[in-house]
């Protein structure tokens, strides 16, 4: 297949990424009529919306809760909970510090996956072909298309007729700059800023007066108790999660987790807080976007290749959704039955 004929049959379509927006973008280019691979690199998808877990506890590390303002992400959400895969969370929630402008409209339903954040990811992947483990290094044209470069089996023998990133964009970059230069410069226009997670584990619940909150001031940005989420198991302990502010997070980007960790548990500890009996830390070097580009997903038709992720439209859990159903709507004229 000639790689002009992308435009009016794309049968077999590649998406490198496995988060909300890969999935999000995969479910609705097979609804078209394609047949897709969805391949990502690590063991199970969600992306960043992950969950940690032990053998009696479990934490969110990434993305703490999402809100649904769009009309489209709101009836996706309600699918979800209708399937049992996500909940309304209504935690007692302090704000620390001053209150910035952007949070004064922060609206007062939150919804988390159930049992765990990483739940509406494997729901949606229950219906798609998923490849997880394949690190894509490479997109190698061909005459009859695209074909996969994976670090760990090599080149695949599939050849795609379209590709689809949805991965942060410092690792599109380099995905992008042979086959795509003007994509990979938009991809490098985005500033992504890592975040330092920690999870905490105690051996009975705290009495702290709130179950989640917004700080202003020093190294920590977000707390919650991970515990008081619905679904989560019970037990005779409980655990949190504290998320660093996005500039502190970047300033000790390369500090060792020890030394993250006393800071974030010091911060923790001043909003009346003991030292946990474990902890873990995380370090997302890539956790949002400052701002985003403001263009939800960008597709080019005569080379197949599009990008999508919340880097380029609004941020957050819905943004993700967001860009991958746009640019499922971009390709979706260039897939046709046979």
């Amino acid at each position: 297949m000639s790689m002009n004929a992308i435009e009016t049959q794309a049968r077999r379509v590649a998406v490198v990424g496995a988060g909300l927006s890969g999935l999000a973008c995969a479910e609705a280019v097979q609804a078209s009529g394609a047949a897709v691979v969805v391949f990502d690199k690590s063991r199970g998808p969600s992306g960043r919306m992950s969950t940690r877990r032990g053998d009696t506890w479990q934490c969110d590390h990434g993305a703490q809760y999402f809100t649904a303002r769009d009309p489209a992400f709101r009836a996706e959400v309600n699918r979800w909970v209708e399937a049992g895969v996500a909940a309304l969370w209504q935690p007692r929630l302090s704000v620390f510090g001053a209150r910035p402008a952007a949070e004064a409209g922060e609206p007062t339903e939150r919804f988390v996956g159930t049992p765990r954040m990483t739940s509406p990811a494997g729901f949606i992947a229950q219906g798609l072909d998923v490849q997880l483990q394949t690190t894509v290094t490479a997109l190698v044209r061909q005459p009859a298309g695209w074909q996969l470069l994976t670090a760990e089996h090599g080149m695949l023998d599939t050849v795609f007729d379209a590709v689809l990133l949805a991965v942060p964009s410092p690792q599109a970059v380099p995905l992008l700059q042979g086959p795509a230069p003007d994509l990979a410069a938009l991809a490098a226009g985005a500033r992504m800023r890592g975040s330092w997670a920690l999870m905490l584990r105690y051996d009975a619940p705290l009495s702290l007066p709130f179950d989640a909150a917004f700080v202003n001031e020093g190294p920590l940005r977000w707390v919650a108790r991970d515990s008081s989420k619905p679904g989560r198991p019970a037990g005779p302990g409980e655990t949190w999660l504290l998320h660093a502010e996005a500039e502190w997070s970047e300033a000790h980007i390369e500090a060792t987790p020890e030394q993250a960790a006393e800071a974030m548990l010091t911060a923790f500890e001043a909003l009346g807080a003991p030292r946990p009996a474990t902890w873990a830390a995380h370090r997302w070097r890539y956790a949002d976007t400052a701002p985003p580009l403001g263009e939800e997903a960008v597709w080019q038709p005569a080379l197949g290749l599009g990008v999508c992720g919340d880097w380029l439209g609004s941020g957050k859990v819905e943004g993700a959704w967001r860009s991958g159903r746009a640019l499922a709507a971009l390709v979706s004229g260039a897939v046709r039955p046979d």
